[in-house]
């Protein structure tokens, strides 16, 4: 059995919006990773994924966050207790992160080389010169030509693909146990992204390290996910197993999400939607906080707050229904 890198327990997160308010952008998550493995949060923007993401690694504003419940044990040692410079030792050494926009993770003004260096010497005690090495040898092993050359380079000099290849190469140069993808593919065509998610498997293998995925496309969820949490409006509204999702996804706004995925094999003029949009934190529907958008919604549902059960062995949903 793998060992369990990440377990996040009951975790509820709360955004200071004055002296005396505060509005839960995400409430009772609870999930764990393990080794080699990789589990993808999926869901539409303003569901909580990012959230749940920036908070694993502390990187939300200290005076407007405030984790509210909850812990994350990420090997041993619970995350929401540790200062802050404690965190930055976990930062980019044991946990590193993927951002979705390349162009403004990468400094525009120095080069490519220069900042991949930087981190070398950050997480490591070798001379530049060394880090240098290892630096070329990284983009060398995700797959850009003429690393050395590419290494004298400004972010603006490379393609989107590129750029998100050397975001690949400086996150796991580390070789950390645990790798956050946050929409690692979102501005990228259809080729480079399937390269760029081959690429992360390859490497993944190699190094067996834990993978969390956070997409709100559910194509990219079945080719590279073994586990899959839904998340709306904060919530973890159904988990299972990849297999177990698609083949019999069992909450309105899962089979919703798959339902909205292009087939080959169906000729239709238009792809199906889930009508209205994720309410605002601070409009939040009583009872099933799907309720307003569910084309299966009964009364209780606009009253009652449904739990997360197990229907299913390591199959979970939140919904009346069941």
């Amino acid at each position: 059995m793998a060992e369990t890198v990440l377990n996040v327990q009951h975790l509820q997160v709360k955004f200071r919006v004055s002296k005396t308010e505060t509005l839960t952008a995400v409430q009772d998550v609870t999930f764990s990773v393990r080794e080699g493995e990789t589990l993808g949060i999926v869901g539409e923007s303003g569901c909580g994924k990012s959230v749940t993401a920036n908070t694993i690694l502390r990187l939300l504003p200290e005076k407007t966050t405030v984790i509210a419940g909850g812990s994350i044990d990420f090997e041993g040692q619970d995350l929401t207790k540790l200062s802050l410079k404690e965190m930055r030792k976990v930062r980019g050494s044991k946990i590193s992160m993927i951002f979705q926009e390349p162009m403004t993770s990468l400094n525009p003004v120095y080069r490519i080389g220069d900042q991949m260096v930087e981190m070398y010497q950050a997480n490591s005690s070798i001379s530049k010169k060394e880090a240098w090495k290892a630096a070329a040898g990284m983009l060398e092993k995700v797959g850009i030509p003429s690393p050395e050359l590419r290494m004298h380079e400004f972010p603006h000099n490379l393609s989107g693909g590129m750029r998100q290849r050397v975001m690949i190469a400086m996150a796991l140069s580390s070789e950390p146990a645990l790798l956050i993808a946050d929409e690692p593919t979102t501005a990228l065509d259809v080729t480079i992204q399937a390269q760029v998610l081959e690429l992360m498997r390859d490497l993944q293998n190699q190094m067996n390290t834990a993978v969390l995925l956070i997409t709100h496309d559910m194509g990219v969820m079945a080719e590279n996910a073994d586990y899959v949490l839904v998340m709306y409006a904060g919530e973890v509204v159904e988990y299972g197993s990849a297999r177990s999702i698609f083949k019999n996804g069992m909450h309105p706004y899962t089979m919703g999400l798959l339902e909205s995925i292009p087939r080959l094999d169906q000729d239709t003029d238009q792809l199906n939607t889930i009508d209205g949009t994720v309410p605002s934190l601070s409009q939040m529907p009583k009872g099933c906080r799907f309720s307003n958008r569910c084309s299966l919604c009964m009364d209780r549902c606009k009253e009652e707050t449904p739990e997360l059960k197990e229907l299913e062995e390591g199959h979970q949903v939140r919904c009346f229904l069941y």
